[in-house]
């Protein structure tokens, strides 16, 4: 199964749409709960990162009989330093951002601690392509 949704750069009311469907959909499926709560945060954390630093993107997920693969692409300011910015407490994000609550700096390594695989890949004034991928079985989490 495939599903695909688009995000808006700054538009932090949407954000959470795709992981809050993409949750429906693998309880549907009777993933574990636990692993649904690793995929939904990691989902989660690369939404909310998306709407705060990019203009636009879309998630796409790809949903086989053992795991999940999401897709993040976004057009974008792009990422310089991808392990600075995978280091915990860092951010780039703006002050209006901070204000909101969000760009604590613990969204790629969120993503990190909550998936069986992360692959990043940026290009400065481009955009970025995050791809994860969690197996239902519990033995990532």
């Amino acid at each position: 199964m495939l599903f695909r949704y688009e995000l808006e750069g700054g538009n932090f009311s949407k954000a959470g749409y795709a992981s809050s469907e993409i949750k429906k959909t693998l309880k549907q499926l009777s993933v574990d709960p636990k692993v649904i709560k690793r995929i939904v945060v990691a989902l989660y954390e690369a939404e909310v990162n998306v709407v705060a630093h990019a203009w636009k993107g879309e998630v796409l997920a790809d949903v086989e009989a053992d795991q999940i693969t999401l897709t993040l692409n976004d057009e974008g300011p792009g990422i310089p330093d991808i392990p600075l910015a995978m280091q915990e407490g860092y951010s780039t994000a703006s002050s209006a951002v901070r204000e909101m609550g969000f760009g604590a700096g613990m969204g790629l390594p969120n993503m990190k601690k909550n998936v069986d695989e992360l692959h990043i890949e940026s290009r400065i004034g481009v955009g970025t392509n995050v791809r994860m991928i969690t197996r239902f079985t519990n033995e990532g989490g």
